[in-house]
């Protein structure tokens, strides 16, 4: 239970970022309706589930080195950081800024596919899983087939409860709250990147300083 919930708060931490895939999420959905948004965001699903499992495969065999290790410790906890900085100022900007510009929208049955495709192109996204992903994507499993099948299903419930509860979020309120609602998406991602910041920083502590 503990690798499901985990693999759900990582999930969380990098959907939480607003970048464009929930963006484009935010506006279909304000646009086009709830379900048009969840489609789209269900294409961003796989391919975040996509990018864990080849971090959870890569980084299990590169952590065995000891200088991967130092720098997953240091770099992974450096830039967790810097993303909670990030977010933290961008949720203290003024609420009063311009509009995303959206690409259009395509048809219908072309949302799953430019979910997928917009998380896979994602700079954030490829970021996220290739310096701080996979480290705290390899600590969170022991290594059986249960423990990583358990911590890839909360991955993937994590991703799919976000962008079910941003899609209606986003239909019902997005256009009252404006820009105050991303701001929030802000602060909450800018504490998750904090809590993460401190296990890595703490793990690494542990496992290579100590020893």
């Amino acid at each position: 239970m503990e690798t499901l919930f985990t693999g759900i708060l990582l999930s969380l931490s990098l959907c939480l970022d607003i970048g464009m895939v929930n963006v484009a999420m935010i506006d279909v959905a304000m646009k086009h309706g709830r379900r048009a948004g969840f489609i789209l965001g269900l294409g961003s699903c796989f391919a975040d589930l996509f990018y864990a499992i080849l971090a959870l495969l890569g980084m299990r065999y590169l952590l065995q080195f000891p200088a991967v290790q130092w720098v997953t410790w240091l770099g992974g906890g450096s830039i967790l950081i810097y993303l909670a900085w990030k977010m933290a100022k961008e949720a203290l900007q003024d609420a009063q800024r311009a509009e995303t510009a959206h690409p259009p929208l395509p048809a219908k049955h072309h949302l799953f596919g430019r979910g997928l495709m917009l998380a896979l192109a994602s700079p954030t996204s490829i970021l996220w899983f290739a310096a701080v992903g996979g480290a705290l994507i390899a600590q969170a499993t022991d290594g059986t087939w249960f423990s990583s099948a358990a911590f890839l299903l909360g991955f993937f419930i994590g991703g799919v409860a976000w962008s079910l509860g941003l899609v209606i979020a986003s239909h019902h309120g997005g256009q009252v709250m404006g820009n105050r609602f991303k701001q929030a998406c802000h602060a909450v991602s800018a504490l998750l990147y904090v809590y993460f910041a401190v296990l890595v920083l703490r793990n690494g502590y542990l496992a290579l300083w100590l020893n």
